[in-house]
């Protein structure tokens, strides 16, 4: 077997796993990354498909019923030792109950559980659906991919230039808005601090890392991420977030620390996303730039239509955001913010899990 699986390698094809009895079909998976954060796509899961046609679920029902009973699908690609502590998934979810007027939808994965939204993530699905024909006639130069998320539907402007997708990609966000400026809340270990809390699909507390005493720029990363997960934990206890549409929304996500440069500037804003469980966005964010960008609007900071550059505090990566018009969520002013970055592959896999191996739903090590 060895040697047919070299013999294999060599001839250019991919080596075989060995032959044995899996109770469980493998698991394929498409690579990709924006901006140096991973995305796992998982073209299709039948369990959720199924559940969608003989139930009739919403979208953020089944993001509920996937965490009751699938759960060992994410836990599996996303944990170790398949995946690690900052590996994110999207699992993409076809048939007519779930997309409705999109070309598909999608439930975001991460190592805590499932988000509401994720930039990164719409960015690179936004060429997968037009490299994987899920869009039905692509146009040149650039296709819209309407993309339907627990949040709501964004909108992906993916270039196409008849053969496949390129880059830059950009999405309009679902309405983001201010949710509280200047909110003093207690952070044990750092006093009182003073934050935003912004919407862009899902909630972010902002605050300069300054306020901690740090740079997210030149600070040790997990100086950082400790300072923001204590900020989100006190945020969490201190001030209830409501959402126009559905509690099930009304969580925070996590803390983007900036490097305090609001006001607009040609010169790119830094920053760090630490959310769910002491996750480190290694992008920009692009659910937390659409978020600051609400912000940025409301405080009369910026304009419609003036783009900002936000850079990665992990890697460099740059997103460009801007609110391109006004709309109205429930109670609030918001905008329909437009962000774009690049997005690439990085491969295929096919994971297998046999059913002797006590790790085979993976372990998260912390």
């Amino acid at each position: 077997m060895a040697a047919e699986a070299a013999g294999a390698a060599d001839a250019g094809r991919a080596p075989r796993l060995p032959p044995r009895w899996l109770q469980a079909p493998p698991l394929l998976t498409v690579e990709m990354h924006t901006g140096g954060e991973p995305l796992r796509v998982i073209p299709r899961l039948e369990a959720a498909e199924a559940a969608v046609a003989s139930s009739g679920l919403s979208l953020l029902a089944l993001r509920r019923h996937v965490a009751a009973t699938q759960d060992h699908v994410r836990r599996a690609l996303v944990h170790e030792p398949r995946g690690h502590r900052g590996m994110y998934g999207a699992l993409v979810v076809r048939g007519e109950a779930a997309v409705g007027d999109a070309d598909l939808a999608a439930l975001f994965l991460h190592g805590a559980g499932y988000s509401a939204m994720c930039g990164h993530a719409v960015l690179a699905l936004g060429r997968f659906a037009l490299d994987y024909g899920l869009v039905a006639a692509p146009r040149c130069p650039e296709t819209p991919v309407r993309l339907r998320c627990p949040c709501g539907v964004v909108t992906a402007f993916v270039p196409w230039d008849g053969r496949r997708s390129g880059n830059p990609v950009r999405f309009h966000s679902v309405p983001a808005f201010a949710a509280a400026t200047d909110v003093p809340i207690d952070v044990p270990g750092h006093g009182k601090v003073v934050v935003d809390i912004g919407y862009g699909g899902t909630f972010y507390a902002f605050l300069s890392a300054e306020q901690l005493g740090l740079d997210v720029c030149s600070s040790k990363t997990r100086d950082l991420v400790s300072a923001a997960s204590a900020v989100t934990e006190a945020v969490k206890k201190q001030f209830p977030l409501h959402h126009p549409e559905s509690e099930d929304l009304a969580f925070l996500y996590g803390t983007i620390l900036t490097d305090g440069k609001d006001a607009f500037s040609e010169e790119p804003t830094t920053n760090i996303c630490v959310f769910a469980d002491e996750q480190v966005d290694r992008c920009p964010t692009g659910s937390g730039v659409t978020a600051r960008i609400a912000l940025q609007y409301h405080k009369g900071l910026i304009q419609l239509n003036q783009s900002r550059t936000f850079r990665s505090s992990t890697t460099g990566s740059l997103f460009t955001g801007k609110a391109v018009k006004e709309a109205k969520f429930g109670d609030y002013n918001a905008v329909v913010v437009e962000v774009s970055g690049e997005a690439f592959y990085t491969g295929t896999a096919t994971f297998t899990m046999e059913e002797e191996d006590p790790l085979k739903y993976g372990f998260f090590f912390k």
